[in-house]
């Protein structure tokens, strides 16, 4: 948050070996970038600007020597998906996988292939012989469906967009324009199955799905589980506020 804007900062999980931060996994680190950009941001900054500048950014953490090989492979690249309030504008942004409740109507702007690969990960939990807990300490069915993942991936800032520090396509990035009345606004990362207008009433259905399905493979499927040992089967961040 800063006095001209409020987002919500959903880093990617890394599925390969490459690294770029001692200290943190991709993800974080890709979270860390793209926040201390947004807080150094002009209030006047337009989405077209956010997109432009927030790549170039993260185009500046890379080895130009990386840069063949991270055009080829998106897998490797720091990514995250963000969505921004902006004061002065009055509009939302949403770059990548996120959701957002305005005046109590939902909005999302999700990756094309998550669906189908999560109902590919239900179908191999349910064509499996071993016991369905069994994939709760090792989800051998998210294993499964990784290379597809990867493949699917490539089409990363082509046909959907995250920041990654590669050109964003912009009509794939959701704008939602506010009037001037007053509005209360839920941002979300896609963590919370079910979105609701409290964070009490989110993390009540959280708990819901975790007690009922902790697979995620009835009729909220995901690319993950409830891990063993986890409160839930993705990080997750909420904010409301008026304007």
């Amino acid at each position: 948050m800063t006095d001209d804007f409020i987002a919500v900062i959903d880093g990617s999980t890394s599925k390969t070996e490459r690294r770029y931060s001692l200290f943190h996994s991709n993800g974080e680190h890709a979270m860390r970038l793209v926040s201390k950009y947004i807080k150094g941001m002009p209030k006047a900054t337009t989405c077209h600007e956010f997109c432009v500048g927030v790549s170039a950014y993260i185009l500046k953490q890379y080895k130009k020597s990386q840069l063949p090989r991270l055009a080829l492979y998106p897998e490797e690249r720091l990514t995250a998906s963000a969505i921004v309030f902006s004061r002065l504008n009055r509009e939302v942004w949403m770059v990548g996988d996120c959701q957002c409740l305005i005046g109590g109507q939902y909005y999302d702007n999700p990756k094309p292939y998550e669906q189908e690969l999560a109902e590919l990960r239900a179908d191999y939990i349910a064509s499996s012989n071993l016991p369905q807990e069994t994939f709760l300490t090792d989800d051998t069915a998210r294993q499964h469906i990784i290379p597809r993942m990867l493949e699917a991936m490539k089409e990363q800032n082509k046909t959907y967009a995250v920041i990654d520090g590669f050109p964003i396509p912009e009509e794939k990035v959701r704008i939602i324009t506010l009037d001037f009345h007053p509005w209360e606004i839920v941002l979300a990362s896609d963590g919370y199955p079910c979105l609701c207008p409290t964070l009490e009433e989110s993390e009540q259905k959280l708990q819901w799905q975790k007690d009922n399905d902790p697979l995620n493979i009835g009729q909220f499927k995901a690319t993950k589980a409830f891990m063993k040992g986890n409160n839930s089967f993705d990080d997750r961040a909420y904010i409301r506020f008026k304007v």
